[in-house]
């Protein structure tokens, strides 16, 4: 549990203390209804709602610091004091800057902490919760809750790890350019994980390069902390960026670059990968020191063995037994909205894989669908992708070529101008009219789908969060 005191937070932070207290600080949130006994309530502006409005319901609700973004009245001075609450404002009034830099120092405090970053286009999630379960083996964990990949997500999950942690896994999501550097210089990573340069967010940054070289970045934060273990980034050595991501930001860091994949030369390589009939993968798994390991996944689909891959290479680079880090990850649970099958009675089997998408993912999930055993009918409900900027149009189309590819009995579009160039796509690669379906919306989708699925079919549902497929694969099991 975080434990601090008032005048360390504002050392920390340079912010200035306006009333003191003796009360130790023993969690952070941002979020009023969040606040219990012992909360530092941070009052961040906004455009609709100001924390600093919420500020004396925080001191009502045990908080024993309260951060101002704002001078604060005379009346909220008394009631600080008449709740032993102290009461900081921010420098600069600025609550980032206070969060960030109370988390880097939280961070610097607990050098006995192996704390991992986790970026790329497609796999965070996933990578990081097989980190989690592998790294569990060795000791205790705490891991990026859901998909807070944000700074202040990646600053609220280093202050909600506590001393008694012994790895802290940090996803850092990075959306254009400038983002990464704040990332790891406050959470200063012993190791890392790229999980590869796809075209998630190109719309913000115009080429893949460019995504490349911002999530590079990672390693410009990394082995500073002394007495810790040596830095290493892993990355699959497939991916068309990793010479440059090894030449021009590793090793100017004095980072090690882990190598893995299928390839001869690779650190961590699979030797073998094999599917059962609901698409769970079995890899065998070959070390650069001679060591080898084979697991059955959980998760679904030959996409998640990159994955896999990463997360064994850190845990062997942690120093932790692979073999057992291998049966963790081998028995992890899945993160909801992510490759879930379900079912109901009455109902098709439904893939839900509806938190997001980009094209490659699209793809992968494609392939699941493909692979796994079905009596009835297979069937893609496919809404849009966001982000993808001027290259949107052909990357739909991509995806409505490589769904037209897997010769499924029905493919459903959900979208308008960019669902249009997934269906003239999957048109011009031979898939007739009576297999394709669209709509332009989630509801107005589910409202002409769900009856006409049986028992028998499977069901893929898949697309960027902004569509709200996952409204649909709930309707469509109801």
């Amino acid at each position: 549990m975080l434990k601090l005191n008032v005048q360390d937070i504002a050392h920390a932070t340079s912010a200035d203390l306006l009333v003191d207290s003796a009360r130790l600080v023993q969690d952070v949130v941002i979020d009023s209804r969040k606040v219990g006994d012992g909360s530092l309530f941070v009052c961040f502006p906004g455009e609709r709602v100001d924390g600093n409005d919420y500020a004396a319901a925080a001191m009502e609700a045990g908080a024993a610091c309260v951060a101002l973004t704002r001078e604060p009245t005379e009346e909220l001075i008394a009631q600080a004091h008449a709740c032993d609450c102290a009461l900081l404002r921010a420098a600069e009034d600025d609550a980032t800057r206070f969060l960030t830099g109370l988390a880097h120092s939280w961070r610097r405090m607990n050098g006995a902490w192996t704390v991992v970053a986790v970026t790329g286009s497609v796999g965070k999630t996933t990578t990081k919760d097989m980190l989690a379960a592998g790294l569990a083996t060795a000791g205790k964990v705490f891991a990026t809750p859901a998909n807070l990949n944000t700074l202040l997500g990646c600053a609220l999950t280093l202050l909600s790890a506590d001393e008694t942690d012994r790895f802290v896994i940090c996803e850092m999501g990075v959306d254009g350019v400038g983002d990464m550097a704040p990332l790891t210089t406050m959470a200063e990573p012993d190791l890392a994980v790229i999980t590869n340069i796809g075209t998630s967010h190109l719309g913000n940054f115009g080429t893949r390069e460019a995504i490349a070289r911002e999530k590079a970045q990672v390693a410009h934060g990394m082995g500073r902390m002394e007495g810790t273990l040596a830095p290493v980034l892993a990355m699959p050595a497939d991916d068309d960026f990793f010479a440059l991501v090894a030449r021009d930001f590793a090793a100017p860091s004095g980072v090690a670059m882990v190598s893995v994949g299928t390839g001869d030369g690779c650190d961590v390589r699979a030797t073998s990968v094999t599917l059962d009939d609901e698409s769970h993968p079995t890899v065998m798994v070959s070390l650069a020191d001679g060591q080898g390991v084979c697991a059955t996944l959980d998760v679904l689909g030959t996409h998640v063995v990159a994955d896999y891959l990463l997360a064994l290479g850190v845990c062997w680079k942690a120093g932790i037994n692979v073999r057992a880090a291998a049966e963790g990850i081998a028995h992890m649970r899945r993160t909801a909205l992510r490759m879930e099958v379900k079912t109901a009675d009455g109902r098709p089997r439904v893939i839900d894989d509806s938190y997001n998408a980009s094209p490659s993912s699209m793809a992968a999930a494609l392939d699941v669908l493909a692979s796994m055993r079905c009596e009835g009918r297979r069937a893609a409900v496919l809404g849009e992708i966001g982000e993808l900027g001027e290259d949107a149009p052909r990357l739909h189309g991509y995806v409505g070529a490589y769904a037209a590819a897997k010769g499924l009995d029905l493919v459903v579009f959900v979208g308008t101008d960019n669902a249009r160039h997934m269906i003239e796509a999957a048109r011009t690669m031979g898939v007739g009219e009576e297999r394709i379906e669209s709509y332009p919306s989630s509801d107005a989708a589910l409202a002409a789908l769900k009856d006409r699925f049986t028992t028998r079919d499977l069901v893929l549902v898949k697309g960027s969060r902004f569509m709200g497929l996952d409204a649909f694969a709930r309707g469509v099991l109801a």
